[in-house]
């Protein structure tokens, strides 16, 4: 296999479909060179080909890999082909390069394109005080609450506008195919994000969300949760506007809800301040007559160890306060408080008060400091506390 460090970098570019036209003609030029294919798809037959072959017969792909396999082998950079033109020297084609890209570690990504599915993204540090937008290509993106960033796709087509705190994504933009951009926010931070469909996202700190750049006419609007989010979504009878938060789905057709899926906690809370909200296992299809229907003004919960659901009424604000700064902690264990302050507060606690970490606390707070929070817990509690600098240490 050719170990030229620069045929590798645009072979990685490429995959990732990343090439600007001229680096395109370079690898194209490379696989004539080898006698790899003398008719080399475009970048864009070559994503519609891998959309297809998973319809192919699996004997058919198996062995098509396999032969291909075995040549590179025998002979590093030759490949004899066929001299019909065909759709099937075209698959050939696409598995010999994805044979070369195996040596330089890119199989994972064929993989992901074939189960229309994006890359393993790498793990984010919710500490590292930066929001940050991955595109469906992998490309990242820095969001700075103090400056205006116009969001572009793959193709560099204008998908989106960001200013401040708030990203605004057009429905307008020229966007057919259903692709994914992920937000990252860190602790210490909120964002609002605006969809293509008018639906607004508040997302508190510690949160990731994918979501469509634009979504397809015919299908379902769905957005995928870690963390929680408030949502106001745009009403639209025809597409229904789907929430997947792990092994649940919260489906609405429009109306205002939050949701709390924090990996912390054993329960997933779905709480609606307007219009009707289904709450179903995401191993169901959605049935009205079966799966839960929360009304305005219910918390439903979701176990996350036997999938079950209840609901019960809550003053809804408790759960919204968020949004504006308020902190709320209801029955919870102080080892998970701790874990939300410094989620909140982007801060670490360190609890060498073991006695303290499965006891129960309610309390709520109006937007206030870390420092007045611990003295709260101190006056009414009597937890002694050391801060220096962003470290909190429990005695």
């Amino acid at each position: 296999m050719n170990s030229n460090p620069k045929i590798k970098i645009l072979l990685q570019k490429f995959v990732l479909n990343q090439c600007t036209p001229e680096e395109t003609d370079e690898v194209i030029a490379y696989y004539k060179k080898n006698k790899l294919t003398d008719d080399f798809p475009s970048v864009e037959d070559i994503q519609n080909l891998l959309v297809e072959t998973p319809k192919m017969n699996q004997h058919t792909a198996d062995s098509i890999f396999s032969n291909i396999l075995t040549s590179s082998k025998e002979n590093e950079t030759v490949i004899e082909m066929p001299l019909e033109r065909s759709n099937f020297r075209k698959y050939i084609s696409i598995a010999a390069s994805v044979v070369i890209l195996l040596g330089i570690g890119f199989f994972g990504y064929k993989q992901g394109i074939l189960n229309k599915e994006t890359q393993p993204q790498q793990k984010f540090d919710f500490k590292s005080n930066e929001i940050v937008l991955q595109l469906e290509n992998g490309n990242v993106q820095i969001i700075s609450e103090d400056n205006t960033v116009v969001v572009k796709d793959s193709k560099g087509n204008v998908v989106g506008n960001q200013n401040g705190n708030k990203l605004v994504y057009e429905n307008g933009s020229r966007v057919e195919t259903l692709s994914y951009n992920t937000i990252k926010i860190p602790y210490g931070k909120k964002f609002q994000l605006q969809l293509s469909d008018g639906t607004l996202v508040h997302l508190n700190s510690g949160t990731t969300l994918k979501y469509p750049v634009k979504f397809i006419a015919g299908q379902n609007r769905q957005v995928f949760l870690d963390g929680e989010a408030y949502f106001d979504v745009a009403k639209d009878k025809k597409h229904p506007f789907i929430v997947n938060a792990d092994q649940l789905n919260i489906r609405v057709l429009g109306t205002h809800f939050n949701v709390s899926n924090y990996p912390e906690d054993n329960v997933t809370d779905v709480v609606l301040v307007e219009g009707s909200v289904g709450m179903y296992n995401t191993n169901e299809e959605f049935n009205s007559d079966k799966n839960t229907i929360l009304k305005p003004g219910y918390k439903g919960t979701f176990n996350k160890e036997n999938t079950k659901i209840f609901t019960k009424p809550v003053i809804t604000d408790i759960y919204t306060s968020w949004i504006n700064g308020g902190l709320t902690f209801r029955n919870m264990s102080f080892k998970n408080i701790i874990t939300k302050l410094e989620r909140r507060y982007n801060v670490t606690i360190v609890n060498k008060n073991e006695k303290l970490a499965n006891e129960k606390f309610n309390a709520s707070f109006s937007d206030e400091s870390i420092e007045k929070v611990m003295s709260y817990f101190n006056d009414l509690h009597g937890i002694d506390y050391t801060i220096k600098n962003n470290q909190i240490l429990i005695k």
